[in-house]
């Protein structure tokens, strides 16, 4: 059991966003492998562009052309501002390019559909499968109508239509660290307790430099969170929230098909974390409402 007075009297923000859930296939692991990396190595949403992760390697026995695959996640977000049309329009673009300059080039890998109940679908046409330059041509296979782009590694297979849903994204909690091998060894054991939950990601995997809305450069975008900075405690005296025994916070962020799987996955990756010599107590980021409209509030997760 967790015991309260190691997770904080606190709430971590998150807020609305949507994906394309997918499974890509290959012929090996390594170029599995390599694909999924790189198409979702870039966790670009608070620069405004889409980012991704890796939910789940999957079986021959689990895809749709019996090949090892793997399940990735690719995040957009609402601008509140604009309407969706402009958001999602922007997000297939970036999508795009994930696919195309991180998948497609990789020999013999396929792209399928794997959102359950999706909100609308996207024609991966205009923007991959032209790749073709008008050779490329739509079939059916394993049940699904795929469209076949010639290269020269024959041939890149894709899902006609991409579907998107609405999810929870940048739901996150902070380990607080006394030495420096709690960071990698709480970190790593939270990453994997969170990764045996379906449908979530961590797109920051142990992410060292949590940030905050506010920020006097904002061409940067967001900027470090210097109240929570170790480094910063003497430089700010009174103004530091860093405890007296913590001297790094690594965060954890995640995003996930739902509010329900984001909690589980919050809870489980928090247990596996406080396991660890050297982790001090569980944090979480917020903003005062600044950031999203859900506050997942740490010591509900166990009650």
């Amino acid at each position: 059991m967790v015991k309260e007075t190691r997770v904080e009297d606190t709430y971590a923000e998150a807020f609305e966003g949507f994906y394309c859930r997918v499974i890509v296939t290959a012929e090996d692991e390594e170029t599995l492998r390599e694909a999924a990396e790189h198409a979702t190595a870039t966790p670009s949403i608070v620069i405004g562009r889409v980012e991704g992760g890796i939910e789940k390697w999957l079986s021959e026995k689990e895809t749709p052309d019996k090949r090892k695959g793997v399940i990735l996640q690719f995040w957009g977000g609402l601008d509140p501002k604009k309407p969706f049309s402009e958001s999602l329009k922007k997000f297939e673009i970036e999508l795009s390019y994930r696919i195309r300059q991180d998948i497609l080039v990789k020999p013999f890998t396929s792209v399928f559909d794997a959102v359950p109940n999706p909100v609308g679908k996207i024609d991966m046409m205009e923007r991959v499968g032209h790749c073709g330059d008008g050779y490329e041509w739509i079939e059916k296979r394993n049940d699904r109508e795929i469209i076949v782009v010639p290269i020269m590694v024959p041939d890149f297979i894709i899902e006609h239509f991409l579907g998107y849903a609405y999810g929870i994204m940048g739901a996150n909690f902070w380990i607080m660290c006394q030495t420096k091998e709690a960071v990698k060894e709480a970190g790593t054991k939270a990453l994997e307790a969170i990764h045996k939950i379906d449908g979530v990601i961590t797109p920051f995997g142990i992410c060292s430099a949590g940030s905050k809305p506010e920020t006097r450069f904002p061409w940067i975008g967001p900027t470090t969170n210097h109240l929570y900075c170790p480094s910063l405690k003497k430089r700010l005296g009174k103004e530091s929230k860093v405890p007296e025994d913590v001297n790094y916070i690594p965060e954890i962020v995640i995003n996930g098909v739902s509010l329900e799987v984001v909690k589980k996955a919050m809870k489980a990756g928090i247990e596996a974390a406080l396991k660890v010599k050297g982790v001090k107590k569980i944090s979480a980021g917020n903003y005062s409402g600044k950031l999203g409209d859900y506050k997942i509030y740490l010591r509900e997760l166990f009650t």
